[in-house]
């Protein structure tokens, strides 16, 4: 298979989800031109050819596996292939769905992208004004388009979701369904072959299994990327908070690659009421093992949805003395009126800065707020998905502790440094 021209991949694009496959096709296209810029001049210099001759060997080779016969005069500069599959999506009166597949798909290897937890009012065929899907409308439209693409002879089928949905039903007390398993059966069942997700909120879904592959990305390199940008890490008074017992492994992640101490909050329950809303939730009450005071506080969780609980955490930090409050969340949903609350909270000190992946498509209802800050994602599943393709390890992106502990020692390093520079200078010796 050619590293440079990848015939056999396909991105298709669920309804809604056009921002963040916009942004990974356009990641890989990135990817395959540095790629081929770097092959170039490689063996230009190995078999002391010019660049010119090597764009046409490998436009050669290239034509001589192509389904298509080539037609027209050898190009003068590589081009990369377009990923896109074009893709008719319908849904008609009665509710029903249907999906076309505008372009042949056989043999090829199809990455379908698709955010099923996008609200947003969208145009659709057979209905003449925008409307808003539910996570229900996507999982059933993301059903028709696996099956369509099985039916025309796609050779595998691998679903980028970066919201697994159902993810929170992994577990039951009393007569409850498992939902998270169901959901991957039945798309084991309908022939997809692996599901590439981010921060799965329970990586125990993956037991359900026989042959779905189920892989969960971390943006962690992005947050500390954008956290370095606000606070100094090389700053001793960071304390990581997990705020509560099932974030304890994530939070230890960033307290270990930190170097700081992990505090972690123990919330108690009363299961028989439901959480309506983020002035509303079951949390009886709350205790922090640890101290916060006069702290710089990072706290990091997989998702949020109505904020309730998370608030809750963060007003209780603040009165522990916390000094700065810095929640990371990988999905960042805020259901509801969500937004509002956070942004009054904020107004009232409650928190400083929230930190959020693109992986949840927001409008500049939420973007335009200062105390908002978006990470991307999007490369990160592009990079996946050009490793898969050609076969290569993808241990590195699932486990990135190396690179992320990588960036964070260069930063402490060079502060601590910098400040024994300050001192040797101050005691007047020669440097």
């Amino acid at each position: 298979m050619s590293i440079v021209k990848p015939h056999k991949l396909g991105i298709i694009t669920g309804p809604g989800s056009e921002y963040l496959s916009g942004k990974v096709v356009k990641h890989l296209r990135g990817l395959y031109i540095e790629r081929y810029n770097k092959l170039s001049k490689n063996l230009a210099y190995r078999y002391g050819m010019s660049e010119e001759e090597i764009l046409r060997q490998v436009t050669f080779i290239d034509d001589l596996g192509n389904k298509k016969i080539p037609s027209g005069k050898c190009p003068d500069e590589y081009i990369c292939p377009n990923f896109d599959i074009p893709i008719k999506c319908t849904r008609f009166l009665n509710g029903e769905m249907k999906a076309e597949i505008q372009e042949p798909v056989r043999g090829l290897k199809i990455y379908v992208i698709y955010d099923v937890t996008n609200n947003v009012p969208m145009k659709i065929g057979g209905c003449e004004e925008p409307i808003s899907f539910s996570v229900n409308d996507h999982i059933m439209m993301l059903f028709t388009i696996v099956n369509a693409l099985t039916l025309a002879g796609a050779e595998s089928v691998t679903l980028v979701l970066p919201t697994y949905p159902y993810a929170r039903q992994h577990k039951k007390s009393s007569r409850e369904a498992l939902t998270a398993a169901l959901f991957g059966r039945m798309c084991e069942n309908l022939g997809v072959e692996r599901i590439i997700t981010l921060d799965i909120h329970c990586m125990e879904i993956e037991n359900c299994f026989e042959r779905l592959h189920l892989e969960s990305l971390h943006a962690s390199y992005q947050f500390i990327v954008e956290l370095k940008k606000i606070i100094d890490i090389s700053d001793p008074d960071i304390t990581v908070v997990s705020p509560d017992v099932g974030a304890v492994s994530r939070n230890k992640f960033y307290a270990q690659v930190l170097h700081r101490p992990l505090a972690m909050l123990y919330k108690e329950r009363d299961y028989s009421i439901v959480t309506t809303g983020a002035k509303n939730t079951n949390i009886k009450s709350i205790n922090l093992l640890g101290d916060v005071n006069g702290k710089t506080v990072i706290l990091a969780d997989d998702m949020l949805a109505s904020g309730g609980t998370m608030l809750i955490a963060m007003r209780f930090l603040r009165e522990k003395g916390a000094k700065k409050i810095i929640c990371i969340i990988s999905l960042p949903f805020f259901n509801g009126n969500a937004i509002e609350t956070f942004d009054k909270a904020h107004e009232e000190g409650v928190f400083d800065y929230i930190i959020g992946t693109n992986a949840v498509y927001h409008t500049d209802r939420l973007l335009s707020k200062k105390w908002y800050i978006q990470t991307d994602s999007s490369e990160l599943f592009a990079r996946v998905i050009s490793r898969l393709h050609h076969g290569r390890a993808i241990s590195p992106l699932l486990d990135n502790r190396k690179i992320v502990q990588r960036l964070v020692d260069d930063v402490q390093n060079a502060a601590a440094a910098a400040q024994t520079g300050d001192g040797v200078q101050g005691n007047g010796n020669i440097q």
